[in-house]
């Protein structure tokens, strides 16, 4: 029963800034954090109360819990993670910016689009 008392609880994810509401804005930073295969938290700072976390408008990995969702978070980890990435907002399929307390942007790193690096390192679509 100790044993339980010593184990962290679990967040969804650490990014908590203010999310952009209208399509076009940019906005970049150093990638702190992937929370799945499409999924990322971007900050110029350490501090995550300045990280937005952003759903990629370009690629649609595989949800962690279906086949290929591991692989699609590991590769944009290693596609992504530490890297400085420039983010322009888009609206999704709905219509809107924000979607699940995400918004949906179109990152790059460098004149790469990271959805487009996905693609390139064999990473499957096929998520919700």
């Amino acid at each position: 029963l100790s044993l339980f008392g010593a184990i962290a609880p679990v967040h969804a994810d650490p990014c908590e800034a203010p999310l952009p509401s209208q399509p076009g804005v940019r906005f970049s930073g150093v990638v702190r954090y992937v929370g799945d295969g499409d999924g990322l938290c971007v900050g110029k700072t350490a501090d995550p109360e300045e990280w937005i976390e952003v759903r990629l408008a370009d690629f649609n990995a595989a949800e962690l819990h279906q086949p290929g969702g591991t692989a699609a978070k590991t590769a944009l980890e290693r596609i992504a993670l530490h890297h400085e990435v420039i983010c322009t907002t888009e609206r999704g399929r709905s219509g809107r910016v924000i979607s699940y307390d995400r918004v949906i942007a179109r990152c790059q790193i460098g004149t790469d689009s990271i959805g487009d690096l996905l693609r390139h390192a064999g990473v499957t679509e096929g998520g919700n």
